[in-house]
């Protein structure tokens, strides 16, 4: 069964969740929600019927954070599986002296299955990862809209999805809380990539746990956050951009498909200009899927120099001064050496990963928190 569009052919996907929201925490209400619900109490009548919510909101405030916490922690992992072995060529792209040929790279390390190695450590943090980015922008949220936000604008707020310089905010905010998680678990990861198989000289750790241990025994707890800064450098305005552009993304697609559905019973303006965007359709977890793919390769594509710096500082050697690993002069020495587009070395798989990656996280989340809530109220 399917839906034609005026230009597109899109499938009948009904049997996936009809609802989609942003993966940040679904609260009782904002702080401006509850400002402008006691301002509207207060100017109604003492006698007027209370209005009673709708069976959905009811839906919505049930969701607690320990169900956010599971659905957030399936999306991370599904996620990493789906993107790890792309993110291990990126690193070792991004730390090889010689220009190389994709096959020769997968080969020189031991074969496809070492494309998995250093997964353990993205994959057993995924959920408390997300977990910290949700609740962290969710906290953001709410703090903006307590201090920053002007409570006579409450009435012309958009209640669908926050405006940019809001989500920007909490975007960055999430993203500097989750680099406590990020940096150290990222410092294993990339040093377990970039070794070779068993045998070699290189060869020090078998496995994520053994490395940080290693690590903070014969170096110190500072030397697990080796690359701290240049962490902190790309993760703050990157959740800052993604947030923004996935809202921004989301909206748009959602525009796209409302304009398909109607075109057929009335005039493109006057579908527009009827638009609802609380309006929930067989493909609203698509447009999630779409603006999170988007929103994923956007991002690194404005923040991946950083991440080629970062990636040099974390595979450095662990007994390297500390003064020789500040950002300005990595980036000095690989501009130096290898010329500015070094910078940019890896980008394309990285953005071939980032689609699927980010575009799996939404509907996965999605999906995985429609169960949970099927089965509760079962």
């Amino acid at each position: 069964m399917a839906t034609q569009g005026s230009h597109i052919l899109l499938p009948n996907l009904a049997f996936l969740p009809d609802y989609t929201e942003h993966p940040k925490p679904k609260r009782k209400g904002t702080s401006s929600q509850k400002v402008k619900e006691h301002v509207r109490k207060k100017d109604e009548p003492k006698d007027s019927e209370e209005p009673q919510p709708s069976e959905e909101e009811e839906e919505e405030e049930e969701v607690t954070f320990w169900q956010d916490f599971v659905a957030g922690g399936m999306a991370g992992t599904a996620s990493v599986i789906v993107g790890h072995p792309m993110d291990t060529i990126k690193v070792r792209v991004q730390n090889s002296s010689a220009s190389t040929s994709l096959l020769s790279t997968i080969q020189e390390f031991g074969g496809v299955s070492s494309l998995f190695r250093g997964m353990g450590a993205p994959l057993s943090a995924a959920a408390i990862i997300n977990a910290i980015v949700f609740s962290s922008y969710g906290l953001g949220s709410r703090l903006y809209d307590t201090y920053l936000v002007d409570p006579a604008t409450y009435d012309d707020l958009d209640q669908t999805h926050d405006p940019w310089q809001k989500a920007m905010t909490c975007g960055s905010f999430a993203g500097l809380v989750q680099c406590l998680i990020i940096c150290p678990m990222e410092h294993v990861k990339c040093r377990l990539q970039v070794q070779h198989g068993k045998g070699s000289a290189d060869y020090m750790y078998k496995g994520p746990f053994q490395a940080t241990r290693g690590i903070v025994q014969n170096y110190g707890l500072q030397r697990l956050y080796q690359g701290w800064w240049s962490t902190a450098w790309r993760e703050v305005p990157a959740f800052g951009l993604y947030f923004a552009v996935y809202d921004h993304m989301k909206d748009r697609v959602n525009r796209y498909f409302w304009n398909q559905q109607q075109h057929h019973s009335v005039s493109a303006e006057a579908a527009a200009a009827s638009y609802d965007p609380t309006h929930r359709h067989s493909h609203t977890w698509l447009a999630s899927a779409l603006a999170g793919g988007i929103a994923g390769s956007t991002t690194w594509g404005v923040v991946y120099p950083i991440d080629v710096v970062k990636t040099k500082i974390q595979t450095a050697p662990l007994d390297t001064p500390l003064k020789e690993l500040k950002i300005t002069k990595i980036a000095s020495s690989i501009v130096a050496q290898h010329g500015w587009r070094r910078l940019f070395r890896g980008l394309g798989i990285t953005l071939v990963r980032a689609f699927p990656v980010n575009g799996t996280i939404f509907p996965v989340y999605e999906f995985t928190l429609h169960q949970i809530n099927k089965h509760m109220s079962s």
